[in-house]
């Protein structure tokens, strides 16, 4: 994907893809929002990611996997969950020759809400 052909949305990106992976990467969208109602949907680094008081998660499509990326926290805290997923630092591939954790993804959504608003209290805590 080059410059030009960079979404500025979520739908744009989504729609990029086949319509058999157009369909995981809606779910994986509508996972996200419904354990985070609040987030902020945007493009950033050229994926969909999601904004709670600082970045959520990001996730993206490719031809054999959904790229999922909660940070290394979101992903060392659900280590043993995603031990049978191959995984980097911070990013974990959802084979699409495979179910898709949904209930697993809203887990870890779910944690990272609560990890940034931990950060946002604590940090708003030192400046009083």
């Amino acid at each position: 994907m080059d410059k030009k052909t960079r979404p500025d949305n979520v739908d744009g990106y989504i729609s990029m893809f086949p319509d058999s992976v157009q369909r995981v990467l809606r779910k994986v969208r509508a996972t996200v929002l419904e354990a985070a109602p609040q987030a902020e949907e945007t493009i950033s680094y050229g994926m969909p990611a999601f904004r709670y008081h600082g970045i959520l998660v990001y996730f993206a499509g490719y031809a054999n996997h959904i790229g999922f990326y909660a940070t290394p926290t979101g992903h060392k805290k659900f280590e043993k969950a995603l031990a049978n997923y191959k995984q980097g630092k911070g990013s974990v591939q959802f084979p699409l020759d495979k179910p898709i954790p949904y209930d697993l993804i809203s887990e870890i959504v779910t944690f990272r809400m609560a990890e940034n608003l931990e950060k946002k209290t604590k940090k708003r805590n030192r400046g009083k």
